[in-house]
């Protein structure tokens, strides 16, 4: 095992944000960054209202005659169908069911048979408008239509803004385990509007936190400290539009040191930070009684538990991290108790699984993480059963 430190590369502000080929994004009230990956790179764009954002961009495509199409959900749709109609008009769209049994095979085939219907061709663009599963979805759909066409990222979810809509993981859940099916195809852009939290159910933006507090645990102790000291109350804490940022800086520094995830050591799987424990929850559970915020919280105290198991951690920074955890309304415990040969055969199935070892993420102190192949199962036993609800 060996430590593998978070790149200190967060990124350059680079306004205004030119994405190629005559198409800017409206940066006169926004900044941005950039993930730097070559012919790959792109901006975030950080702003509050989506209309202004947004509105330059989608002109441009359609001055251009590239045929646009916009992914999104029921909810979504709903709440922001006036933005919607104001940036989009009458692109066609698709909208898929909330929840985590959107990103399946029958909606991914859905999607692309709409793709081909509306006559996208290679020149086309999707919009992914929505949270995490939007975004994943539509990503994978934009992968393999006609071998690949462009996206753009606008996530309308606190998780999905400082997490999944950067770097370019797409993906949809097989019967045997999360996000076993998907493909590295990065965004054009990511435009990140904050006035969508404005509609999100409380425990949706508590899911969103779950992320953030990874991001502080495994290469941001500052954020971590700050979180610990004052939880962010909402999304109208005056906080989070910069929470929200340096999260998605530490993410671009990661991606573009390690975009495919193929460091022997650290790199990009650093992002998996309770997520081994968090998708074995969700799988064991169908996706139904945890978020995947949740899954990841629960995840995180797990993770904090086998550090210490591991000899990596302190053992009183676990109940600083679970204290940090419960202040945001996350769950630190599995209630009621789950299987335990169930939870252990869902990790095995983990796409982190290499050459039959799973892979761990764990943590050597607050603020600093590392991989660690070599776990015993009976530790991981262990922790499991610590974590249930006593």
């Amino acid at each position: 095992m060996r430590k593998a430190a978070v790149p200190a590369k967060t990124g350059t502000v680079e306004p205004p944000v030119d994405l190629g080929q005559g198409m800017q994004l409206n940066a006169a009230m926004a900044d941005s960054l950039r993930v730097e990956l070559g012919e790959r790179s792109y901006a975030i764009t950080f702003g509050r209202e989506v209309r202004p954002m947004l509105g330059s961009l989608v002109t441009g495509y359609q001055t251009a005659r590239r045929p646009l199409a916009v992914v999104t959900d029921r909810n979504v749709a709903a709440k922001w169908a006036a933005q919607l109609d104001a940036v989009f008009g009458t692109a066609p769209r698709f909208v898929a069911d909330p929840g985590e049994g959107a990103k399946s095979m029958p909606v991914l085939g859905q999607l692309l048979e709409f793709l081909a219907t509306q006559r996208i061709d290679r020149a086309g663009v999707v919009f992914a408008v929505g949270g995490g599963v939007v975004g994943d979805l539509a990503g994978f759909a934009a992968a393999a239509f006609l071998r690949g066409i462009e996206y753009v990222q606008v996530p309308t979810t606190l998780l999905a803004m400082v997490d999944s809509s950067v770097g370019g993981k797409t993906g949809i859940n097989l019967t045997a385990g999360k996000n076993l099916a998907g493909a590295f195809h990065q965004p054009k852009a990511v435009v990140v509007a904050t006035e969508f939290l404005a509609t999100l159910p409380p425990r949706e933006f508590a899911a969103g936190m779950a992320e953030v507090i990874k991001y502080g645990l495994l290469g941001e102790r500052a954020l971590f400290e700050e979180l610990a000291a004052e939880k962010v109350s909402g999304a109208d804490d005056a906080r989070l539009p910069g929470i929200v940022r340096r999260c998605c800086a530490a993410k671009a520094a990661i991606v573009q040191a390690d975009e495919r995830e193929v460091a022997v050591t650290g790199g990009r799987a650093l992002l998996n930070l309770g997520h081994t424990f968090g998708h074995a929850i969700e799988q064991v559970t169908g996706y139904k009684r945890y978020l995947h915020g949740e899954g990841v919280a629960v995840g995180l105290a797990a993770a904090a538990r086998l550090s210490v198991r591991l000899g990596l951690l302190p053992a009183g920074d676990v109940s600083r991290i679970e204290a940090a955890v419960t202040a945001h309304g996350l769950p630190v415990r599995l209630e009621p108790a789950l299987p335990l040969a169930a939870l252990m055969e869902a990790m095995q199935r983990d796409k982190k699984v290499r050459a039959g070892r799973l892979r761990f993420v764990v943590l050597a102190a607050l603020g600093e993480a590392c991989t660690h192949d070599d776990v015993p199962a009976e530790a991981v036993e262990a922790v499991w059963r610590e974590i249930e609800a006593s």
